[in-house]
């Protein structure tokens, strides 16, 4: 970490130099930009006692899992931590804690094995500035057997000391390292909140770890039990339970299921938890994941693909890398397969909750519709699975496909929620079958019915459709109302919108408004187009224009309202009533009303109020 003074003589023109790093400035930059937060430090020094006990079991392999541990200790005036690791000699301390970006695990033909250490960058130690301005090591290595004890003094400024001490310094073979805290970074040092933070980070660590608060106690057991997936249980109910109270634990909910994940390829086991309740399409929950134990993140969200949003995972990884920062994963080709493995494992769980578990299933569905919604558009197998079980608005009613297919053969589907909203009442009165297709995914999904269900049609939606079903009045209440439609049309041209008259149900509907929404802007694209003729945008919009489709405001003569309107001689109380038909038909359309709409409402609300004043008086 010193930096050599260079002298020009020593160093004439175009002879090679040494970069100069400013350790001070090296810390601000990893505490702003590299790392989290300062609570780093201790994973970071738990990090490199576990590579240090990885290494140590590849000299003595005989030696039993657990012959060698982690002891840590804080009483508040310091940091300690103890491992049996492999150890350093005083060569390895001048060229591994001396020397920024260099691993210990790059040497002696470690690198050969780097898949068995979690840290690969050689950082590490430096986040310990981010709490202390002094890092004490005491090491002796396992390597050589009679080598002394080597103790290294690294300051926050860039300098450091070493010296050899006897043996006795540190009988066994390892590393202690101290630091002693700044008066700034007591939040992180304190030994409860040490304690906490070793749980937090090791709590699934393959080795022993104990944790001292210097009160005097034994020493208290920071990862007591393996992973809940590592243990055995008498029955896979027990199994079942108490995977699901360690998922309750890490993420503070009950699940609506847990779903085992194995992946014994890249070393990886872990549960997926359902989540008991729906999330917003597209939201992505961070999961836990955890290198060789120790923890990685809690917001590792690139582990699941987008879809699978309706589960939260806690896993633990063997081949997985870790950024820089070890505080994410590395995307490369095992995490992408990783990904795709673990998409098949829960679209494993879905099948075998619809084949198996039909109450489960149907738990699932009502809570996380959308989320299989998303797979089943690309995934052939869950929709041949679950498309005829899933929920759709439609005219009966909230219902699966799969009944609303039963009593409609032919299914219509509307492009959008307004169009839904206009025609629902009308088209469930004259028997017809519409589904809402303007949700995400659902327009998509019922047409692809009859891939399942080839006895049923799909047929969008139009105007036509809907019209046709629409009874016609007979002759003379056609003609007895020709001069009140002649003037509603002539108050709606404004709009484009046609009227006529039919009878449907229900009689208490006075009018229908069939506008689609495609219609609307292909009316504005004429409109802009007829305002801007004679320049370049007219030109271009002119070019686009096609036949604009006409609104139709369709007015139901079972409704005594109706009757009544078109019966009116006065033309400009006709004239209104027609306005004020035409507004309530786009109110109960329930779609974003245009301001000529707006004060149209208010203009003809105005008018029949005092039309009905002037006729008290």
């Amino acid at each position: 970490m010193t930096v050599p003074d260079i002298d020009s003589a020593a160093n004439p023109a175009g002879a090679d130099r040494t970069f100069q790093v400013d350790l001070r400035g090296l810390v601000d930059l990893l505490s702003h930009h590299l790392y989290s937060s300062p609570r780093v430090y201790l994973r970071e020094l738990l990090q490199n006692a576990v590579d240090a006990l990885t290494a140590r079991h590849g000299l003595e392999p005989a030696a039993p899992a657990d012959a060698f541990g982690i002891r840590l200790f804080a009483d508040g005036s310091v940091v300690r931590v103890e491992d049996d690791g492999v150890g350093l000699t005083e060569a390895d301390v001048h060229t591994f804690l001396a020397t920024i970006g260099r691993s210990s695990k790059r040497a002696d033909r470690i690198a050969e094995q780097r898949g068995d250490f979690i840290g690969q960058f050689g950082i590490g130690l430096l986040s310990c500035f981010l709490v202390a301005d002094e890092i004490h090591v005491l090491s002796r290595s396992a390597r050589t057997p009679d080598a002394p004890a080597v103790e290294w003094r690294g300051r926050g400024d860039g300098s450091y000391t070493v010296r050899t001490l006897p043996a006795s310094a540190r009988p066994r073979p390892g590393t202690t390292v101290t630091l002693t805290p700044r008066v700034d970074a007591g939040e992180w040092t304190r030994p409860a909140r040490v304690h906490a933070l070793a749980r937090h980070f090791g709590s699934l660590l393959r080795h022993p770890v104990t944790f001292d608060d210097g009160t005097g106690g034994p020493g208290a057991p920071v990862n007591p039990e393996p992973a809940p997936w590592a243990r055995t249980y008498p029955t896979p109910g027990s199994r079942s339970r108490a995977l699901a109270a360690y998922g309750e634990e890490v993420f503070g909910f009950t699940p609506l299921d847990t779903i085992e994940l194995d992946l014994p390829a890249v070393g990886l086991k872990g549960i997926a938890c359902v989540l008991p309740e729906a999330v917003p399409a597209g939201r992505r929950h961070g999961h836990r994941v955890h290198v060789k134990g120790m923890l990685l993140s809690e917001q590792a969200e690139e582990i699941l693909p987008d879809w699978a949003f309706f589960v939260r995972c806690v896993v633990d990884a063997e081949s997985l890398r870790p950024t820089a920062s070890r505080e994410s994963l590395y995307e490369d080709d095992t995490l992408a397969a990783v990904r795709d493995a673990l998409a098949e494992r829960l679209r494993a769980w879905i099948a075998r909750a619809a084949a198996s578990d039909p109450d489960l299933l149907a738990r699932f569905l009502q809570t996380h519709h959308l989320a299989v919604k998303s797979l089943a558009v690309h995934d052939d197998e869950i929709l041949r699975m679950l498309l005829p079980w899933l929920p759709f608005e439609t005219t009966d009613g909230h219902t699966t496909l799969d009944e609303f297919a039963r009593t409609h053969r032919t299914v219509l589907v509307t492009s959008s929620v307004e169009e839904f909203r206009q025609v629902a009442a009308i088209a469930s009165a004259a028997g017809l079958g519409v589904v809402n297709g303007g949700y995400t995914y659902d327009r998509e999904l019922v047409h692809r019915l009859p891939e399942i269900r080839p006895e049923v049609t799909v047929a969008d939606l139009d105007p036509a459709t809907l019209t046709a079903h629409l009874d016609p009045v007979d002759r003379e209440t056609e003609l007895a109302a020709a001069a009140y439609l002649a003037q509603a049309r002539d108050a709606l041209a404004v709009f484009d919108c046609d009227v006529a008259l039919r009878t449907f149900q229900p009689a208490s509907a006075p009018a229908l408004l069939v506008d689609s929404r495609e219609a609307r802007h292909e009316r504005t694209r004429s409109q802009l187009a007829r305002e801007q003729e004679g320049g370049l945008w007219g030109d271009i919009l002119g070019a686009l224009r096609q036949e604009a489709p006409r609104a139709q405001l369709i007015l139901n003569q079972l409704n005594p309202l109706v009757r009544t309107a078109v019966a009116i001689d006065e033309p400009e109380l006709a004239r209104t009533s027609a306005e004020a038909l035409y507004g309530q038909a786009a109110l109960l359309s329930r779609r974003p009303l245009r301001p000529a709409e707006s004060s149209l409402i208010n203009r003809s609300f105005l008018d029949l109020l005092a039309h009905a004043l002037r006729k008290d008086s």
